[in-house]
């Protein structure tokens, strides 16, 4: 990703709306859908400035992996020891049959090489472990947010399925999320490609609206991994070695 996105994410990881309901989200999805065995060992693959680790550490014992070095470095500190410098698809000196999740949170559509991405983290997990990986969903929604990003792909529900089965993964839980906001997230992409203005889309909102959206957006951890969610702006997965 571009430094400045980095830089973007460390200023405001604990305070945007996006970030901090988000992980609400992603916890109550592993506390409901992953089986977790007594001190489970936990692996975050491309934490970025490392704001989602606080949150998989509550599961476990937790390792990371981030190739860009001034991300690696803030990770580093918030995690309290040393983050892997492993790029996918080989994962080298990152140990294998060691994990009993292994996390990929808006990591795989940098990915060129997915479904290798994907065999290489399998054999990373331990008998019994899962990986929870999230994406942007909707290919018609790519906007220079993905462009900044360096995304190479957005997925749908069909694709996501085929890379994973691909890979030799058994699928045992795909929804969309952000679901709630999904109408105005829509909206506001197709507005800015008609007026040919399209920012990042990450920039901190006013704090009412921020207030607001991480509220609604936050609504959603009471119904992830128990009802099925309309389209959204992500998606997420559970898999695991079939």
């Amino acid at each position: 990703m571009e430094r400045i996105v980095y830089e973007r994410m460390a200023e405001l990881d604990s305070r945007h709306w996006w970030y901090v309901a988000r992980r609400d989200i992603l916890a109550e999805l592993i506390r409901r859908k992953v089986p977790l065995p007594a001190e489970p060992r936990i692996l975050e693959i491309g934490c970025g400035t490392g704001h989602n680790l606080p949150m998989l550490g509550q599961f476990g014992r937790l390792d990371a992996v981030e190739i860009d070095p001034i991300a690696r470095a803030i990770a580093s500190s918030r995690l309290g020891h040393a983050v892997h410098d492993a790029p996918l698809p080989d994962l080298r000196g990152v140990p294998e049959r060691a994990y009993d999740l292994v996390a990929l949170l808006d990591v795989l559509e940098h990915v060129e090489e997915d479904r290798d991405a994907l065999v290489s983290i399998a054999a990373r997990l331990r008998p019994n472990g899962r990986i929870l990986l999230t994406v942007p969903a909707h290919p018609w929604m790519w906007s220079a947010h993905d462009v900044a990003n360096h995304h190479k792909r957005r997925y749908t529900k069909k694709t996501l399925k085929a890379v994973i089965a691909d890979a030799g993964l058994k699928l045992e839980e795909l929804s969309y999320f952000n679901s709630v906001l999904f109408p105005i997230a829509a909206m506001a992409r197709v507005a800015a490609r008609l007026a040919r203005k399209e920012g990042s889309g990450d920039a901190m909102p006013p704090k009412p609206v921020n207030t607001l959206f991480e509220a609604l957006f936050g609504l959603e951890r009471h119904a992830i991994g128990r009802l099925p969610f309309p389209p959204g702006v992500s998606l997420a997965a559970i898999a695991s070695a079939s």
